[in-house]
């Protein structure tokens, strides 16, 4: 998108961080302000039209909305909205773009990497050799097949989709679970939650963040998983009731659970950290120099759309 249709002198806030060069690049366009603190906001809250977020910070506080009174357009460096009032911006005429289908494969390949980590033991293994225990000990124990295992997808919109494309390709039956049946997909429909958890030897959470999905991974569904279910979860923490998950995995209600969100980032249940048939990471399903690229330009472009009178790429719908 050329530069010279952007309007001069349009204030911008940036709540989180973002690559440096998706910073200068906003500020080639815009008065760009970095919010520090509230009382550093108050001065210049009248004057910003736009916000530049992610979907982990969100607009932070449900006041934060309220103090800016020009605000035009929330631009998302992601595809999350769980931290954004939409019902007010909605009340407000107030644009909302996320970054659809942008982050796809990376999150959809995280997805994998957990799964294949508890399924082939590669951090066991790797602990192992470096202790030196394959001199001393011969080889570890023998891991699983993902070859013939049933892989239920909850939730199938692109990364869901996308995370059925890989199990497909490794030999896994697929099916999912989502408020319809998808027309375009030829995969396995179950409209029942529970029911997809009793088929399922794998649970895969690619749901949004929402009152809708709060917790609806529960005890019972957890239950139907099984003993040698395990779950994977690059969706939201919130999707998940953890003391229940924890209290499965300690008790060998499911056989494990491979995370990479939680509740309460970055500060997650401590207990987490004890689990032995758990593989975590640190939110990092769209971590690749790639894609954080992308998300930042798909971010600008929407914006420089919104205030050039253009049709946004990728609204919020």
């Amino acid at each position: 998108m050329s530069s010279s249709s952007t309007p001069p002198q349009i204030d911008l806030l940036v709540l989180d961080d973002v690559k440096d060069s998706i910073l200068e690049t906003l500020k080639s366009h815009f008065i760009v302000h970095i919010y520090k603190d509230e009382e550093s906001l108050k001065p210049i809250a009248s004057k910003i039209r736009a916000v530049a977020t992610t979907g982990g910070m969100g607009m932070m506080r449900p006041d934060l909305m309220a103090s800016l009174p020009n605000l035009e357009i929330i631009s998302v460096n992601g595809v999350g909205t769980d931290r954004i009032n939409l019902e007010e911006a909605a009340k407000r005429n107030i644009a909302i773009t996320i970054a659809t289908n942008v982050s796809t494969n990376d999150v959809a390949d995280t997805a994998m990497m957990l799964l294949l980590n508890l399924k082939r033991h590669f951090r066991f293994n790797e602990d192992y050799l470096y202790e030196g225990k394959w001199s001393r000990e011969g080889y570890p124990p023998l891991a699983h097949s993902l070859e013939k295992c049933r892989l239920g997808v909850v939730g199938f919109g692109h990364i869901g989709q996308a995370i059925a494309r890989r199990a497909t390709a490794s030999e896994m039956e697929v099916a999912y679970y989502n408020r319809r049946p998808r027309s375009e997909t030829s995969y396995k429909y179950i409209p029942d939650l529970i029911e997809l958890a009793s088929w399922s030897d794998i649970l895969v959470l690619a749901v949004p963040g929402c009152a809708e999905t709060d917790k609806m991974i529960d005890a019972s569904i957890l239950k139907a998983l099984g003993p040698q279910g395990v779950l994977i979860n690059i969706a939201r923490g919130s999707v998940v009731d953890e003391e229940a998950l924890i209290k499965a995995l300690e008790n060998g209600t499911i056989a494990g659970a491979g995370l990479d969100v939680f509740c309460n980032e970055p500060h997650i249940n401590p207990a987490f950290l004890k689990l032995k048939n758990v593989t975590l990471q640190p939110h990092q399903g769209s971590a690749t120099e790639e894609t954080r690229q992308n998300l930042g330009q798909n971010m600008i472009d929407n914006l420089l759309a919104h205030f050039s009178g253009k049709k946004l790429l990728t609204p919020l719908t």
